[in-house]
């Protein structure tokens, strides 16, 4: 294959985008076409969801992990580098969504023309609002007999005050309007602002570990260019490393000489230790360095599992399979922890149930990984009365994480539990369900409060113990997924 030479495409005719939706309403369908028209995929019909790469992505039919790819497009004798991402719908996976759209200046918003509007369509619309993106409406499906397309544009209109005639009606499946939709991402989307004559400074916004060549990071430049052979620093490690081979996704990755400023792609630098690729890290030349960029907010988790190696020989195993893991999904913590019967094992926390499943499955297909996820404990402590006790452990507070080592309540003055501060949002009509729910969760409610006509905010203290394991899952299902 001949190296494309990516100088050709200045900053101007570059445009970063990513498509958003609630699950099912047909992105990875969408992002399927836009590949056969840009003639980065040949038009076949086993084209079926070709940037879901994964074997859980496939045999559940969902999008698990945010996937770029770049085309190529000319536009009224203009030739265009359009960048990608497909996203994950499903609310469990959100922060892939927020960090896509870091390397993004404009987002395609699709809705379904059946379903109309659903909750993770409001969410991801609010996340691509407040990193002030270009967002272009698409109404999907309109091939389907209920479809209704005409309800569907005044609901947009009425809730994120775009108007009605901004709205492109497409069927991604067989292909109508597809084409409007890259035209208007040209006219609509800007350009990445930054500038080939600056320092470089790149942002790596995911990385995958291969067992060859090591981690592989994708990353968006906002400055400068980067070329095989340059050394470059991360300013999360200092670490400095060479670049061994920079270049695009088409889907698949392929080698180009240099990568310039607005573009995205991936890099390989030799690094060996997963901790390395932090993501949201920035990386500018050796003796170059740059203020770095503002990275991301970690996500919160949910619903916290223990997970044990099936065998105590597999522990190393276990954990060398679990930080490669954790790079690709960057989403889940991990810590420390061990139980009587079971050993030495993690409490990782997920953002959701279906994100464990998916992670454990991940475990098992990819790097043949069996194990025993537990239900997940929380640590208690307790304030210790007798004398002869506190001489003992040496002090007169100790923590409980093993139920075995619970001091009987004769030498104890007060046990204590963890609480957390709960803000939950939600449209008013679910608000006598939810907080049914919260009571029976031993929560106590401190403040209530109306954001606007449609949305309550309510704060509770709870007992980390209730809500460890499935109140997440119980709130969204009482609300429809809105809460």
């Amino acid at each position: 294959q001949e190296k494309i030479d990516m100088s050709l495409y200045p900053v101007e005719s570059i445009r970063n985008f990513s498509i958003i939706a609630h699950v099912d309403h047909g992105k990875s369908t969408l992002a399927d076409r836009l590949l056969e028209i840009t003639g980065t995929i040949s038009k076949t019909d086993h084209n079926k969801q070709v940037l879901d790469k994964l074997q859980v992505e496939r045999e559940r039919g969902i999008t698990v992990k945010a996937q770029s790819a770049s085309l190529f497009y000319n536009h009224e004798g203009i030739n265009y580098l359009l960048n990608l991402i497909d996203t994950p719908g499903h609310v469990d996976f959100s922060y892939e969504v927020s960090r896509s759209l870091s390397a993004c200046q404009g987002v395609i918003l699709v809705v379904d023309a059946n379903e109309g509007i659903q909750a993770q369509t409001v969410a991801n619309f609010y996340l691509a609002f407040e990193a002030q993106l270009s967002i272009i409406p698409v109404i999907n499906k309109i091939d389907l007999k209920h479809a209704d397309p005409e309800r569907v544009e005044k609901q947009i209109e009425t809730l994120f005050d775009i108007p009605t005639d901004e709205c492109i009606r497409i069927s991604a499946k067989q292909g109508t309007n597809v084409e409007k939709v890259l035209q208007k991402v040209i006219e609509k989307i800007p350009p990445p602002q930054c500038n080939t004559a600056d320092p470089l400074k790149a942002l790596v916004f995911d990385s995958t570990f291969d067992h060859y060549r090591g981690v592989v990071a994708n990353i968006a430049l906002f400055g400068g260019e980067i070329a095989k052979g340059q050394k470059i620093v991360s300013a999360h490690t200092k670490k400095s490393y060479e670049v061994n081979e920079v270049g695009i996704l088409t889907p698949n990755e392929q080698p180009t000489p240099k990568l310039y400023a607005g573009q995205v792609g991936y890099l390989i630098a030799g690094m060996k230790e997963v901790t390395e690729a932090q993501i949201g890290d920035t990386l500018f030349l050796y003796k170059q360095p740059v203020e770095p960029l503002p990275g991301f907010k970690s996500a919160k988790p949910m619903v916290f599992a223990g997970m044990y190696p099936i065998d105590q020989t597999e522990y190393n195993n276990l954990k060398s399979a679990l930080e490669r893991l954790t790079l690709n999904d960057s989403s889940v913590t991990v810590h420390r922890d061990s139980s009587l019967a079971l050993g030495a094992g993690w409490r990782l926390g997920f953002l959701g149930l279906l994100h464990m499943e998916v992670f454990n499955q991940r475990l098992e297909q990819e790097y043949n990984m069996s194990v025993i996820l537990t239900a997940p404990t929380v640590p208690y402590k307790a304030v210790l009365s007798s004398a002869k006790l506190i001489k003992a452990y040496g002090k007169d507070q100790i923590t409980i994480i093993n139920p075995a080592q619970f001091p009987d309540k004769l030498s104890v003055s007060e046990y204590l539990e963890p609480t957390v501060l709960g803000t939950i949002v939600t449209p008013h009509e679910y608000i006598g369900k939810i907080i049914t729910l919260c009571q029976d969760h031993r929560a106590v409610q401190k403040d209530m409060l109306y954001i606007d006509e449609n949305r309550v905010m309510l704060k509770y203290l709870f007992p980390l113990n209730e809500i460890v394991v499935d109140f997440y899952d119980a709130l969204k299902s009482l609300s429809s997924g809105y809460a």
